[in-house]
């Protein structure tokens, strides 16, 4: 669906107080959606539930990231991103994502649970340029695993040399 979708240029914006919520299962497919996170995304609930949340994955979101974000949630831990979605129309809207595991009663990942907030307009100003030359990374080469291992490398280096990981990274900003 989203695939063919052309970006429009055009940022959605939701308030302060509102909270996007989805829940996924252990393959990232949608099994629930706020009205919040419906009407961002510009889908409808059923064609949102039973589809990969990869649906909504804006272009200029770096791969490297979503690399760092789905190794840490599928080792149980949580994260923090910004991520860049796009929504059915070509819009897009960024968001702070705090994504954790969900655990059944023997302590296995049974799916994955989303809440975003607004963005701290401050920090889009490191983290647009940031993902940018990720991006270029990853495009600057015809061989898009070797592209996703070079900006994976230069993003840890990135965090290295601030001596924090990216959630500590993300919550400076």
């Amino acid at each position: 669906m989203a695939a063919a979708v052309h970006l429009t240029g055009v940022e959605r914006t939701f308030a302060d107080d509102e909270i996007i919520v989805s829940k996924t299962d252990p393959k990232g497919r949608m099994t629930y959606c706020n009205d919040i996170f419906i009407r961002l995304a510009g889908y409808s609930e059923s064609e949102l539930i039973g589809q990969p949340h990869s649906m909504i994955r804006h272009p200029h979101m770096p791969r490297c990231v979503f690399k760092l974000l789905w190794s840490r949630i599928e080792s149980g831990n949580e994260v923090f991103a910004y991520v860049i979605n796009r929504s059915g129309n070509g819009d897009h809207y960024w968001v702070l994502a705090h994504v954790t595991p969900d655990l059944g009663q023997d302590g296995a990942i049974i799916g994955f649970h989303s809440n975003r907030r607004t963005v701290d307009r401050k920090a889009l100003a490191v983290i647009e340029p940031l993902y940018a030359s990720l991006r270029a990374i990853e495009n600057g080469t015809a061989d898009r695993k070797a592209g996703l291992e070079a900006s994976s490398a230069q993003l840890q280096d990135i965090l290295a040399q601030k001596g924090v990981d990216y959630d500590q990274f993300v919550l400076d900003l």
